[in-house]
């Protein structure tokens, strides 16, 4: 029996290692295709009203509805790089106000420490074009890591096009392959739940991405922070990344308010009101627009947005969660891995509260022995 038992954890062990050396090394046709299979159900609802309150042509209307959400996805990276290059354009005014800046900071630790100023802030290597010049290479195969994005951007809607015209097709093929394990019905409620989940996820953190970007605005307009709505909204956009992204999104005003603002606090208060709404997104607006974010709990949310940042890169941190929710209703609806998905779940209070009643009801029968 024990044999059996370890040879099975053997084998699990071995199917599991299989599954990340595929993924990893076929990264660059899986990802374009996860993508491709979310985005599929976050435009589905459009379809769906093309195709019965316009009665197009299902070929016309999943056409219309890729291109419209293709527009929308080209036009928002366009107003980015458009405010990108007008914040570059001013990069060397910025430049020299943060060296200003630094100077008044590092003269008064120079008595104590002995550091001169001018070998800090006036040394050629530490100029911007300086920076990225020697760490080009670094950065290069940081953008590349995530795989190509030119084949993310062209394979992506390609296959949104096929499965959104194959949909009928490919759930009879799920049922045909899950015909030995389960019943159509519980295929059905498991396919039921997988579209929930992501759509929730989707159409949830879309919500909330409006709502954060309001109010990272609003805070950076009250701080007189130059670009308050291109840096709130690209904040809320970082969302995208879960726990890292609204990092990256605060310190990029930050930057900017240490360059235009005479004191460091409004650095400090950009970076504290980021913060701030980080909480209230997740513990206020999240829940109240969702229910939850995913099925998953915060610690299997961290384990897998760093397991999937490792296998994928950037392509991995966005693709972590909605993933990992939908492996764990499958996991949910697999008898051999039900315990997996009760472990990525979420852990409810009823159930440590059950748990506690039952220590403290064995305790006082233990007692009431001992007083016996």
């Amino acid at each position: 029996m024990e044999k059996k038992y370890s040879s099975h954890i053997a084998l699990n062990l071995i199917a599991f290692y299989a599954i990340v050396l595929i993924a990893y090394v076929g990264r660059d046709f899986i990802v374009p295709l996860l993508f491709a299979i979310i985005l599929s159900i976050l435009i589905f609802p459009i379809v769906r009203f093309f195709e019965n309150i316009l009665c197009f042509n299902r070929v016309i209307a999943i056409t219309l509805s890729i291109l419209i959400f293709t527009f929308i996805i080209f036009a928002v990276f366009v107003l980015i790089g458009i405010q990108f290059n007008d914040i570059m354009d001013k990069s060397d005014q910025y430049y020299s106000k943060i060296q200003e800046q630094f100077s008044h900071l590092i003269k008064s630790t120079e008595r104590s420490t002995g550091i001169q100023t001018k070998d800090i802030i006036a040394d050629e290597d530490m100029k911007v074009e300086h920076v990225v010049k020697q760490n080009s290479e670094k950065i290069l195969s940081f953008i590349t890591a995530s795989g190509s994005l030119i084949s993310d951007f062209i394979l992506t809607p390609l296959y949104m096009f096929f499965f959104l015209l194959y949909r009928n097709f490919l759930i009879s093929f799920i049922y045909k392959v899950t015909d030995r394990f389960n019943t159509r019905q519980e295929t059905r409620l498991a396919l039921k739940q997988l579209y929930t989940v992501q759509q929730n996820y989707l159409l949830g953190l879309i919500s909330v991405m409006g709502i954060v970007g309001v109010m990272n605005s609003v805070g950076l307009l009250i701080l007189g922070i130059d670009y308050p709505f291109f840096f709130g909204f690209l904040g809320a956009l970082l969302l995208l990344i879960p726990y890292i992204g609204i990092i990256i999104g605060s310190l990029l005003p930050a930057i900017i308010a240490l360059a235009t603002k005479d004191s460091y606090w409004y650095a400090i208060g950009v970076i504290a009101i980021f913060g701030f709404i980080q909480i209230l997104e997740g513990n206020v607006i999240t829940p109240k627009i969702t229910g939850t974010k995913v099925s998953l709990n915060s610690f299997a949310s961290i384990l897998v947005l760093v397991l999937f940042s490792m296998l994928w890169g950037i392509s991995g941190m966005i693709l972590a969660l909605p993933v990992s929710a939908s492996l764990k209703v499958i996991f949910d609806h697999t008898n051999n891995f039900k315990h997996i998905g009760f472990l990525l779940g979420n852990a409810d209070d009823k159930y440590f509260n059950s748990k506690a009643k039952n220590r403290l009801r064995i305790w006082k029968k233990i007692r009431k022995k001992k007083t016996k």
